[in-house]
């Protein structure tokens, strides 16, 4: 049976990902984190790589999109930009959350897994997870449900949880001195080039989850915020 090639999109934060996979082969990954707007760098990363593969996007078998939580802006570049690619290429969308792909960056990792993202306002998106063996391999099991905390109220949450931590994401910086100065357990942080969003773990997990039947169409692909923008709650408090 052919192994699916699954293109990865990641617009969630500050980091541009693009990624090819076919089954457990990363084809390219074009990853860029440097003083540009998504609107600006997605769409010619994707030619790019498009060139550099000699790729017919027509050989796609899905597009995995990270479908949230992140930036309201950079969700909806890269969910617009994976509709339309699904769109006019008829090929299915699998949803991948940003926390999901985050916590795959640290594939096999002991103790629970940490992703947080900066939320803003003093809070972060985060989650929970440790990773169990399934086969030959390992699958995510999850601790923490997705959702936007306080970080202080996620350290308290974790460190009752009694395990090892490992933290990744760009929300790091954010709770660096509460993690130095109020984490209860040991923890390690992600380095360089896993500390962030990757496209190649959203492609890996979208072929996994296309495998599974886990996709929806371009037209019903929704990006997964977790809460409101600071224009809808501005306009809320406004209202009478």
């Amino acid at each position: 049976m052919k192994a699916p090639r699954i293109l990865g999109i990641d617009s969630s934060g500050l980091t541009a990902s693009v990624a090819v996979a076919e089954g457990d082969v990363l084809l390219a990954e074009y990853t860029i984190d440097y003083k540009k707007t998504h609107s600006q760098t997605l769409l010619p990363m994707l030619e790019e790589l498009r060139r550099a593969l000699d790729l017919e996007l027509d050989s796609l078998d899905a597009i995995a999109v990270a479908s949230g939580p992140g930036s309201f802006t950079g969700l909806r570049i890269g969910s617009a930009t994976a509709k339309g690619l699904g769109l006019a290429l008829k090929k299915p969308l699998v949803e991948v959350s940003t926390l999901e792909a985050l916590a795959w960056n640290l594939w096999g990792a002991g103790g629970i897994v940490c992703p947080v993202m900066d939320a803003r306002r003093n809070q972060v998106y985060t989650a929970a997870y440790t990773y169990v063996r399934q086969g030959k391999g390992y699958m995510l099991s999850e601790r923490l449900h997705p959702c936007a905390m306080d970080a202080a109220e996620l350290l308290e949450l974790l460190g009752a949880m009694g395990e090892p931590l490992s933290f990744v994401g760009d929300g790091i910086p954010v709770c660096l001195a509460l993690l130095e100065n109020r984490c209860r357990a040991p923890y390690v942080l992600a380095p360089a080039g896993l500390n962030r969003q990757r496209a190649a773990s959203v492609a890996c997990l979208g072929g996994l989850y296309f495998s599974q039947g886990r996709t929806v169409t371009a037209a019903a692909h929704r990006p997964e915020y977790l809460r409101k923008s600071q224009a809808e709650r501005e306009a809320e408090q406004k209202s009478p």
